[in-house]
């Protein structure tokens, strides 16, 4: 089935100006100083959200599409990915394995911090898990949002879900979002392990020559080309954690990195080249076997399992080519140890890192000029 051009992907609103929202986002900057002591504080795990059967998807889809023009019959078509999968999505069962292990591991710390889940799209949404938290005595809450890179989408938008949070609440909490993690060492070993284990998986013959395909979500060149904390992109920064992805699994190799998932119209320049029409390219070029490692997600959610298991699975097989895709980091131990010592880091009053102190001006994406006659 063709792919329909229809925005589902998570924040990807260029044409919007959040500034008005992240200047007044409730928020605190990151502090130098330890935690108050006595002050009642709490994680939140903030994500885009999914439905959970069918009768849930198109509501969920025109959510995530409002206020955007979409035509129904180009969400039918997205909406058949999620009823291939019974009308669920996979983030939500991730979110909440999640979840779990980072509790077992604060508890493991003796660490006494309650752990929430709020949600942008789809429920738990985000307004009533704020104001859960308001009404269970929270004064402050670390987010961490289950992106591990800066762009609007992967970061700002985030932000601005908090704003609009404590808008609908009037106030509660203060809030403070846990730094980018792509770099960190947990978020590294959990892909490097997966691409080890990926690659061991073709036969021997092919190992050591198959091509290294990093992935990520694509976004529009408007928006990739907005930099974000100390002017690092969401392309600098996913080609740095995929570098160091491969150079702990397989050293000396070379990668390329390429894009999934695109959606929008096809008017709008979008970040290229497309996953399959890169294999079709290493196909006719002489490759024989190609590993994909989805490095840009940090589950396996729809937009891997259907993408990449289904529909670039599919496309290596045309081609000729061996196939294995690597696993996204999801609950791998070291990378829930790396969230939790962020975590323990920012309550530690350890130095702000990369993408915790965003200035208003930080992936902001203008809107377009619009004309006056």
């Amino acid at each position: 089935m063709p792919r329909a051009t229809v925005d589902i992907s998570p924040g990807q609103r260029p044409d919007e100006d959040p500034s008005l929202a992240v200047r007044n986002n409730g928020g605190v900057p990151p502090s130098a100083d330890p935690a108050p002591a006595g002050r009642r504080e709490a994680l939140l795990v903030l994500s885009f959200g999914g439905p959970e059967g069918h009768d849930d998807v198109m509501p969920f889809l025109e959510n995530v599409t409002r206020g955007r023009g979409i035509p129904r019959e180009r969400l039918e078509e997205v909406a058949e990915h999620y009823h291939h999968f019974d009308g669920v999505s996979p983030i939500n069962g991730q979110n909440k394995a999640l979840i779990a292990a980072v509790e077992a591991d604060l508890a493991a710390a003796g660490v006494e911090l309650p752990v929430y889940w709020g949600n942008r799209n789809w429920a738990p949404y985000v307004e009533d898990t704020w104001a859960q938290m308001a009404d269970d005595g929270i004064e402050h809450v670390y987010v961490l949002a289950t992106s591990a890179y800066a762009s609007y989408s992967g970061c700002r938008q985030y932000h601005e879900d908090i704003a609009r949070a404590r808008v609908a609440t009037g106030g509660g909490p203060t809030a403070e979002k846990l730094p980018h993690y792509f770099d960190a060492p947990g978020f590294v070993q959990a892909n490097a392990d997966a691409l080890a284990a990926a690659i061991a998986s073709l036969p021997e013959e092919v190992r050591g020559t198959a091509r290294l395909v990093a992935t990520a979500h694509s976004i529009p060149d408007t928006m990739a080309a907005v930099a974000g904390p100390e002017g690092h992109a969401y392309e600098a920064e996913l080609t740095t954690a995929a570098q160091l992805a491969v150079d702990a699994a397989a050293p000396g190799r070379s990668f390329d990195l390429v894009w999934q998932s695109r959606s929008g119209p096809p008017s709008v320049p979008w970040l290229e080249p497309d996953v399959n029409d890169h294999l079709r390219a290493l196909a006719a070029a002489g490759e024989q076997a190609v590993v994909l490692f989805p490095v840009g997600f940090v589950s396996d959610h729809l937009e891997v399992v259907w993408d990449l298991d289904n529909e670039a699975k599919e496309t290596a097989r045309e081609c000729g080519l061996a196939f294995a895709r690597a696993a996204t980091a999801g609950t791998h131990p070291a990378f829930v140890r790396s969230l939790v010592e962020l975590l323990r880091e920012r309550r530690a009053g350890g130095q702000p890192r990369l993408g915790t102190d965003c200035p208003a001006s930080c992936c902001f994406v203008a809107r377009p000029a619009r004309p006056t006659a």
